[in-house]
């Protein structure tokens, strides 16, 4: 066949077949295509192994284009099909079969050049696939020209920026952009012509109803066929939430720092003080663990407040029922009110040396004391909280020769506050009438008015018992802070226990239990960032009584053990010790060493 060479050189398929469709040449991009080499004369209409029609269903190779076109005598065009390889592939294509003639016009043949639609399907794919991307997209997908025409408007555009397509499209990009910052397109536009992306760019844009909003922007160039940068296209992401997070967590940073250096500053000043008007070594750290209990249990109702407030009534009965004096002799009555933090924290001292001086020399120092602790709101422009703190049964009370450091506390603290203590001593006990500003008050449901109990405490007065109890007992100490270790160890070894460990790591720990004997534990929350369930299920195998000594709460415990008794920290010696004496009286039957 003249210009057969030609066809064979020809990068794309190409066939040809006589009148009666027997196949007279292919070129080697047609035996690509088909993935096979038919043979020439036997092969009929087409090379194809199989033949499928677009929708998957098959065509049989009499019916194919080339086979219409040699029987009804016209080339047929815009249909297509898909060839099988014997391998299994299939290659859509677009077959243009036409017919030979010789110089009388007689049909000689027929040849079909066959277009591989591989490519451009994976484009249509392709299109399809990123056009379903950008209009499901949260975020705005917008295109522009150098000129900063808008080109292009996705439904994410439309929700982040208030515009519909019809009203963006042909419109500059300026629009979106606060007069303050739209020198920042030039500097895009800048970027884009030297071929740069400019990748995550925070800054700020306007809705349509004139909100500024934070967004991230990624802007990249658009390119035409040529390589020619024609324009852009840019990605910008709502990040508002992120910068109000952002913005909440350095403030809540700020509130830390500032507030950890209070409480330092704080303590550091109890510390100080407290010293100065120590007689003794011993009668200073009683003082400044006591008042450092204070602000600790004050923190703790701040943080169950959520560092906002705190209740009076839990302030008072956690001040007032530190000790071992009886429950009974105690009596709360009040409405429900609500402390700001800084409040909280100041009244807590403040009723803390009142029941230090109580403890010592007050009505709970003697059997026939009593205290009764009132408070009531009083409304005003202001509403200001009044508390009374009266104590009976004290005979011979007298005010005191001298000036002390709690006076001055109590005193100070309130003035803190813009509020005041009056302190007279009575014919039988101290009375002390407070009055104070109030930050915040509590709406209490119909019904609960009153918030009025006694000020009962489990396991009061166990402190008091005699520290002979403790001969011999061998106490467990998990614990991985040197320091808080050394001190446990030493309260407890004062009062003759005998101590296993301390352990300072799990592993310690998990090997003290196996092949150690110890009648109790004490339990850190945490060891080094991790967890003590393991530690907490050993212990409960072989029935060993324990309590978690932590400044976690409940919630930050493991959740099976959560029922486990809890020394929060910080925590006086006599707390220590009225723990361990609990968990000796949970042990079954008389006093016995557990044998490893």
């Amino acid at each position: 066949m003249a210009g057969a060479g030609l066809l064979a050189a020809l990068p794309v398929p190409v066939y040809t077949t006589d009148p009666e469709g027997h196949l007279t040449f292919f070129n080697d991009a047609a035996a690509e295509l088909w993935g096979h080499r038919p043979e020439i004369g036997s092969s009929r209409w087409c090379g194809s192994w199989r033949l499928f029609r677009p929708d998957g269903e098959p065509l049989a190779h009499e019916d194919c284009p080339m086979a219409v076109t040699l029987r009804e005598g016209r080339p047929v065009r815009g249909l297509e099909a898909v060839a099988e390889r014997p391998d299994g592939t299939r290659v859509p294509f677009r077959p243009y079969p036409s017919l030979l003639r010789d110089a009388d016009g007689r049909v000689t043949g027929a040849i079909n050049l066959l277009v591989d639609l591989t490519e451009q399907r994976q484009g249509v794919i392709a299109s399809e696939r990123l056009a379903a991307i950008v209009s499901s997209s949260d975020d705005a997908i917008i295109s522009k020209t150098l000129s900063s025409e808008i080109t292009s408007w996705n439904a994410g555009a439309t929700r982040i920026f208030g515009y519909e397509p019809e009203e963006m499209i042909g419109q500059s990009i300026l629009r979106l952009i606060p007069p303050d910052l739209q020198h920042e397109e030039a500097e895009i536009l800048s970027r884009l012509r030297r071929g740069e992306r400019i990748d995550h760019y925070d800054t700020v844009r306007v809705t349509k109803d004139g909100r500024r909003i934070d967004v991230s922007l990624t802007v990249s160039p658009v390119r035409d066929g040529a390589g020619v940068i024609v324009g852009a296209s840019k990605v910008a992401r709502d990040v508002s939430d992120r910068k109000r997070h952002e913005e909440m967590q350095r403030l809540l940073f700020d509130e830390l720092n500032h507030r950890v250096k209070n409480t330092l500053a704080t303590i550091q000043s109890i510390a100080s003080l407290s010293l100065r008007r120590s007689a003794s070594p011993r009668e200073f750290v009683r003082s400044f663990n006591g008042r450092v209990q204070a602000l600790a249990k004050a923190h703790d109702l701040l943080v169950q407040g959520k560092m906002r407030c705190a209740y009076l009534h839990d302030l008072v009965r956690e001040q007032v029922t530190l000790g071992s004096a009886d429950a009974s002799r105690i009596s709360l009555a009040g409405p429900v009110v609500k402390l700001d933090a800084r409040s909280a924290v100041q009244l807590a001292l403040v009723l803390h040396e009142l029941a230090t001086n109580a403890h010592k020399y007050g009505a709970l120092s003697v059997a026939s004391g009593h205290l009764a602790i009132g408070w009531q709101l009083q409304a005003g422009a202001t509403p200001h909280l009044g508390l009374d703190w009266t104590e009976t049964g004290v005979p011979g009370v007298g005010a005191p020769t001298r000036r002390g450091f709690g006076s001055t506390l109590i005193e100070r603290s309130l003035e803190a506050l813009e509020g005041q203590a009056a302190i007279r001593y009575g014919a039988d006990g101290l009375v002390c009438e407070i009055r104070m500003p109030l930050a915040e008050l509590d709406e209490r449901a119909p019904g609960d008015e009153e918030w009025s109990r006694g000020a009962t405490d489990k396991g009061a007065g166990l402190s008091q018992r005699r520290t002979a109890e403790l001969q011999g007992t061998r106490v467990l100490i998990v614990e991985d802070e040197p320091l808080v270790a050394i001190d446990m160890e030493e309260q407890l070894s004062a009062c003759g226990a005998a101590i296993v460990g301390p352990a300072a790591s799990a592993d310690q720990a998990l090997q003290i239990i196996a092949e150690s004997s110890f009648d109790v534990a004490l339990l850190d929350g945490n060891l080094g960032g991790h967890g003590v369930d393991e530690i907490a299920a050993a212990l409960t195998r072989r029935n060993i009584p324990f309590a978690f000594a932590t400044g976690y709460g409940a919630e930050g415990l493991p959740r099976s053990f959560q029922q486990v008794r809890v020394l929060a920290k910080p925590f006086s010696e006599e707390q220590l010790i009225s723990m361990v004496l609990i968990l000796l009286e949970e042990r079954q039957g008389p006093l016995r060493v557990v044998s490893g």
